[in-house]
């Protein structure tokens, strides 16, 4: 018996039909929904062709949005690169079996997850200037903060997929004689960030949209380039709407990528088409 046969009833005739059922009432529901938005916002008149007139012309896109978005773009994909160096560090440092390193790892990992990403931001933008007499690069306070927050959250997450991983995957590898660092680089790691991909993702996700943060501390991101927009044109919902397809466009291209590099590196155990595993030869069918 299969697992999912267990774990999951197909459903019958009447669940079909009950299932059907509510997907086309909910269905309907939204689209209602969706109607009452827009004659709202058409009563405004926030669907006047003036308000939308900017977006036809090229100056909108390289003066305001889409400096923006490779502002947006530049500060999440560094922060993306070391928050997930900043993960795999301190979730090795907390699984140590040494406890000078495993405490102060977790202390660290504990306080950058409870303080708030925007406090954080606002610490490193603020505070260091005293600390290093110099001013601060709004550019730098957005990708620490990002880094600190999202990589603590990520240290979790392979903590989480490492201990997931099998004890007999390790057992295995301290029988043949490898030691612990090489078992953690060559068996437990690469295995729990496949098992831990949709999780990863999802935290990268939330990363790119965390840059609209840094509109607090004046980083010229999309959402500030977006505002400044609305401000000249007076089209402030126009704006949002077209600054939240783009971050959609942006997070569904990470999602894709991701989906991409999971199918890349699965291992499906297959042999290459044409040929025969040697650990499976076909019989001869020649008498003796």
């Amino acid at each position: 018996m299969s697992t999912d046969a267990v774990l999951y009833d197909h459903p019958g005739p009447r669940a079909k039909v009950r299932n059907t059922t509510l997907t086309v009432v909910f269905g309907i529901l939204l689209l209602l929904l969706l109607y009452w938005i827009y004659t709202k916002f058409d009563e405004k008149g926030q669907w006047a062709g003036p308000l939308w007139k900017p977006f036809t012309e090229s100056e909108t896109w390289t003066e305001y949005l889409l400096p923006g978005l490779w502002a947006t773009i530049s500060a999440a994909a560094l922060a993306m690169v070391l928050s997930l160096i900043f993960g795999l560090v301190f979730s090795v440092g907390r699984l140590s079996d040494h406890r000078w390193l495993s405490v102060p790892a977790g202390i660290v990992v504990e306080f950058f997850r409870a303080v708030p990403l925007l406090l954080l931001m606002f610490f490193i933008f603020y505070g260091v200037p005293f600390i290093s007499e110099q001013p601060m690069d709004p550019f730098w306070a957005v990708v620490i903060g990002l880094t600190l927050y999202n990589g603590s959250v990520l240290a979790e997450a392979f903590r989480a997929g490492i201990r997931s991983v099998p004890r007999g995957q390790s057992e295995a590898g301290y029988a043949i004689g490898m030691r612990k660092s090489l078992v953690m680089r060559e068996i437990l790691v690469p295995q729990a960030a496949r098992a831990m991909l949709p999780v990863i993702v999802s935290q990268l996700v939330v990363l790119v949209k965390d840059t609209a943060l840094g509109y607090i501390i004046g980083y010229t991101e999309l959402l500030q380039s977006a505002n400044t927009l609305a401000a000249n044109f007076g089209n402030i919902v126009a704006a949002a709407i077209v600054a939240a397809i783009m971050y959609i466009i942006l997070n569904a291209s990470l999602t894709a990528f991701a989906g991409y590099l999971e199918r890349r590196t699965r291992r499906v155990g297959k042999a290459p088409k044409g040929r025969t595993p040697a650990s499976a030869p076909v019989p001869s069918l020649e008498t003796p």
